[in-house]
């Protein structure tokens, strides 16, 4: 090969035969079998060492995953090889890089998305055939599949041959979802909340590549296109090849004006990158859609082909991986937290360090299997960081001491502890049933901003409460005032606390059903799945307490689990105990609604709200009832928005986001065809969410036009 080769060293080949294996090992599992056995920091700290090593040494071994792009796809489903092969992306963490990367051309700078990578043909409209990447060359056909994801247009305008690129995801708003639906389910066989699905790309690379395509479409799989690979004509159809002025962005408008969606994207030069690259990382911690980096491609298709490719990237496109920032420090303790559900959880305390502009001290280890794993002892010397700085990760453990002693009782009860094999994962649970945990979680729950938003009642104030007897129900939380020389005089607390506390826990007693219900912890209902259900019942509490679990399932969204997790809570005698004290002490008051109101089919004696001079069912008086009868489709309800920039007349957006679902509305991550409303207070922006809205005709609100739509100003 070369006169001045170097040696390969037996202790440099054996290293490089252990990375190689590893590698190939860890690419398998995800590729092949949706699973993984390191995380990405890992993974791409061993695979620079062994690249660094094939540098330094000038030596590739035949196996090494530097030479290959992903592995091969597993054989349950047809096989298809790519008319292009798919490679990976060369990539950097610098931004110093990208500017220098792109030099005097413009760039396209877009979210590179985590999921699974499909490509879509579309014939005479419709889509004809769908494959994922597989091993870049080869994949699997998954088109039944395929038609199921949530937001795939079934026909195009576009006669001709299409075919593209894109992302199928699961976003983090659904995969919570999906989870805590597979909760609920646990929770009836009896099993731990440790089954649920570790992360939204695992599960969508699971989902896209199922046999049965009914399980895909249960799984809220989305798709985001984002490269044009071939729009050929079809004479028959008397269509035209449409002009891309030799744009990769055009490209993009001209799939966008065939309904697709397509990630976010911002045109930039060298001298605007890194720029963009920041305005990117400001918008990742409320970012819906699993992403690990960014993507820098050229916008000049012809300049872009012309650099061609090496053997495994190409040259017209560049990945951006944020740089981890990592910090030593020193293991303190690692606290055992018990759940409702008796899983006892670690969570690292380390000595406080700066990631990421924020003070960090404790991180979550998640079960015995990964404290064996990394062989944790008090004392010990680690690197912690935030994966995709968000949540604090322990990195690598330096001294590795193994000496951590798992408790054998609860931290909680001092019950006696047992570790459990649970999907082949370790953990520890408490065995006793009367574990005051449980009920802590509970009222912690009820308590929580999502639910009844009390403010000042802690985990660690409510664990004060129960334990003095103050609380036993979720009622006895609005009669706290009697015991108010009792709360006064707590550590922690004074007479300003407690009214504190007080004026919140009134303001409570005002909700809405779907906090309501969220609140009383029903196994695998959340937030999402409280509204679901108040839409489908007409926001009626007697006539959801009072359906079969057949009815409850005819829920968009609730499956046969839920429906009988929810037919359950309320069938049992003590939780309707609980629920008709609590309805003499809140009132949740629905929202106009175009559903016939059931309150007039609701047999004598339901769960009726009426409290002290009222009549009415869920706490409304014969005059809201009425108004309520006689109230107009609502502007909101069945339209979808998209949020974005500052708000002034909500606390945060969350809140903003709440109100619209609350109304029967949907919010939704980026614009596209499908979108309503914008909602932008800066209405005049130039950013890439107004400027796709003005593209597409869609409306630009302000607050102020947002709340005159909604009827509230």
């Amino acid at each position: 090969m070369g006169g001045d080769r170097k040696e390969l060293s037996a202790e440099t080949r054996s290293r490089m035969e252990y990375l190689a294996g590893l590698l190939n090992e860890a690419s398998e599992a995800y590729y092949a079998r949706d699973t993984e056995i390191m995380s990405n920091l890992e993974y791409d700290r061993y695979y620079d060492e062994l690249q660094a090593l094939e540098k330094e040494s000038g030596f590739v071994l035949s196996g090494s995953p530097t030479l290959r792009v992903g592995y091969a796809a597993v054989d349950e489903l047809p096989r298809v090889r790519h008319e292009q092969p798919m490679l990976s992306l060369d990539k950097t963490k610098s931004r110093e890089a990208l500017a220098q990367w792109l030099g005097d051309q413009t760039g396209l700078l877009s979210w590179k998305l985590d999921g699974l990578t499909v490509v879509l043909t579309y014939e005479g409209g419709k889509l004809a055939r769908a494959v994922t990447r597989g091993n870049g060359e080869i994949g699997e056909e998954i088109t039944a599949n395929a038609a199921a994801f949530r937001n795939l247009p079934a026909v195009i305008p576009f006669k001709g041959k299409l075919t593209l690129r894109g992302e199928a995801v699961i976003r983090y708003s659904d995969f919570a979802v999906i989870n805590e639906e597979i909760a609920a389910e646990a929770a009836a066989k009896g099993t731990l909340e440790d089954v649920r699905y570790k992360n939204p790309r695992n599960l969508c690379s699971g989902s896209v590549r199922q046999l049965d395509s009914s399980v895909t479409a249960k799984r809220r799989v989305r798709f985001y296109a984002f490269t044009l690979v071939e729009a050929s004509v079809v004479s028959s159809f008397g269509q035209s090849v449409p002009d891309f002025h030799n744009s990769r962005l055009e490209q993009l408008r001209f799939l966008q004006d065939q309904g697709f969606e397509t990630v976010e994207t911002s045109v930039v030069t060298g001298e605007t990158v890194a720029d963009q690259v920041d305005l990117f990382e400001q918008k990742i911690a409320g970012f819906d859609i699993p992403s690990d980096g960014l993507v820098l491609l050229m916008d000049d298709i012809a300049y872009g082909d012309s650099l061609g490719r090496t053997a495994k990237f190409p040259r017209n496109a560049i990945a951006f991986k944020w740089a981890d920032e990592q910090q030593e420090t020193t293991l303190k303790e690692v606290e055992w937290s018990a759940s409702r559900t008796g899983l006892i959880n670690p969570v690292a305390i380390f000595e406080p360090v700066e990631l990421e502009g924020t003070t960090v001290k404790r991180a979550s280890v998640h079960n015995v299997s990964i404290v064996r794993a990394l062989q944790l002892g008090i004392g010990d010397r680690l690197t912690v960081y935030k994966a995709n700085m968000i949540i604090p990760q322990i990195a690598e453990n330096l001294t590795r001491s193994g000496t951590l002693e798992i408790p054998e009782v609860c931290p909680v009860c001092g019950g006696k502890t047992e570790i459990r094999r649970e999907i082949d994962t370790e953990v520890l649970v408490c065995t006793n049933p009367e574990c005051p945990a449980k009920k802590i979680k509970a009222f912690t729950l009820f308590a929580s901003r999502s639910a009844m938003n009390i403010e000042g009642l802690s985990e660690m104030t409510l664990e004060k409460f129960i334990a003095e007897g103050f609380i036993h129900e979720f009622a006895d939380i609005y009669h706290l005032d009697q015991h108010r020389d009792a709360i006064v005089d707590m550590e922690g607390f004074g007479e300003k606390s407690y009214t504190r506390l007080i004026e919140s826990v009134e303001r409570s007693r005002q909700t809405t059903l779907p906090r309501l219900v969220y609140a009383l912890g029903i196994a695998g209902i959340g937030a999402a799945n409280a509204r679901i259900l108040c839409n489908h019942f007409g926001e009626d509490l007697d006539a959801m307490a009072a359906a079969s679990a057949e009815e409850i399932g005819q829920a968009e969204g609730i499956g046969p689990v839920l429906a009988a997790a929810v037919s359950e809570w309320f069938a049992s005698e003590k939780n309707r105990s609980v629920l008709e004290h609590l309805l003499k002490e809140v009132h949740p008051v629905h929202r106009a609604s175009t559903r016939p109101s059931r309150q007039a089919e609701a047999s004598e004696g339901g769960l009726t709200a009426a409290g002290p001079g009222e009549g009415g069912t869920g706490g409304l008086s014969s005059e809201d009832q009425e108004g309520s009868t006689e109230t107009g489709p609502d502007p909101i309800e069945g339209k979808t928005f998209v949020v974005t920039g500052k708000v002034f007349h909500f606390s945060n957006r969350d809140e903003l986001k709440e109100f619209i679902a609350d109304r029967g509305g949907k919010v939704t991550g980026s614009v596209s065809a499908k979108t309503d409303y914008l909602i932008n207070n800066d209405v005049t922006s130039t950013s890439s969410k107004n400027k796709k809205a003005a593209q597409l005709g869609i409306p630009i609100l302000s607050e102020e036009d947002f709340l005159k739509l909604a009827g509230e100003a």
